[in-house]
């Protein structure tokens, strides 16, 4: 099996760069390599490692039916954050993380009901028929809903894995997910507390390459298990799918056969007449002479 990612990818991505040596956390020494130039340096071998964990987890969690929920609202990472968990069908959260959008789950998702229901007046041309001052401001409360929940629209329930690009930045979103009892998957860089997260991957969570990086990593493991998913399913829809099938090429045969035989006909009736034809201008021709 190749690797999930290469060094050569973690090195070209800035991964193994860490903090400052004064801004550090002491229970991320074990996966610190070294420093230079007073910034810490970070074994990637274990990154490597982790990631691999990280990727299986997600890969099977996914295949089981799962949702990972991916989350980064610092700036360099919010179209990461987007792009990848759009591009396999994940749930996001890029912007701000509300409090309780885990804890209290029950009451966003009536939020996001809200959300999608302004989303239908809007689109129908309600607001239009509205007075001007209701509409613009049931227009600006749709712009800030979206802003902050349209990433999670597609929940019905609480994602079975979150995937944080900052621990420090989203600490809320870590808090909640270890309360709830759902796993977290998290870059973790030298200034961060590993102890709060279960699969831990050490590497720089400031630079775009890295984050973009680690959600590629993440995406493709989810689209992986979709895969084993629908692979799982097909044993089951096979023989009616290829029933089905089969019923269909039947009913075009049927069909080509019916068209093949009108043609034929037609070429007959065709030739008869025009046979009848020159019999008819040959004993016109043969009277005249």
């Amino acid at each position: 099996m190749s690797p999930v990612v290469t060094m050569s990818q973690l090195l070209k991505a800035g991964v193994h760069f860490g903090h400052q040596t004064r801004r550090w956390n002491p229970k991320m020494q074990r996966f610190i390599h070294g420093e230079r130039n007073g910034i810490y340096l970070i074994d990637l071998n274990q990154t490597l490692e982790r990631i691999s964990d990280a990727y299986t987890f997600v890969r099977d969690t996914v295949s089981r039916g799962g949702m990972v929920l991916f989350v980064g609202t610092k700036k360099q990472t919010q179209d990461a954050v987007q792009s990848f968990a759009q591009g396999c069908g994940q749930p996001y959260v890029n912007q701000r993380w509300l409090g309780g959008m885990l804890t209290n789950f029950e009451t966003m998702a009536k939020r996001v009901a809200k959300m999608k229901d302004y989303q239908r007046m809007r689109d129908s041309g309600e607001f239009d028929e509205m007075p001007k001052k209701e509409a613009l401001m049931l227009s600006r409360e749709l712009t800030k809903l979206e802003r902050n929940l349209s990433g999670i629209s597609m929940l019905r329930e609480r994602p079975q894995v979150v995937f944080v690009l900052d621990t420090k930045k989203e600490h809320i979103a870590v808090t909640e997910a270890n309360k709830l009892g759902i796993p977290v998957i998290a870059v973790v860089d030298t200034n961060c507390d590993p102890d709060v997260i279960d699969f831990v991957i050490p590497g720089n969570d400031d630079a775009i390459r890295s984050g973009e990086l680690m959600c590629r990593v993440i995406s493709e493991a989810v689209q992986e298990g979709q895969l084993m998913r629908s692979k799982k399913a097909d044993p089951v829809q096979a023989p009616k799918v290829l029933e089905e099938e089969k019923e269909v090429d039947q009913e075009e045969a049927k069909k080509a056969a019916a068209a093949d035989f009108q043609e034929r006909e037609r070429k007959i009736a065709s030739e008869i007449t025009a046979t009848t034809e020159t019999s008819e201008e040959q004993v016109e021709k043969e009277e005249e002479a």
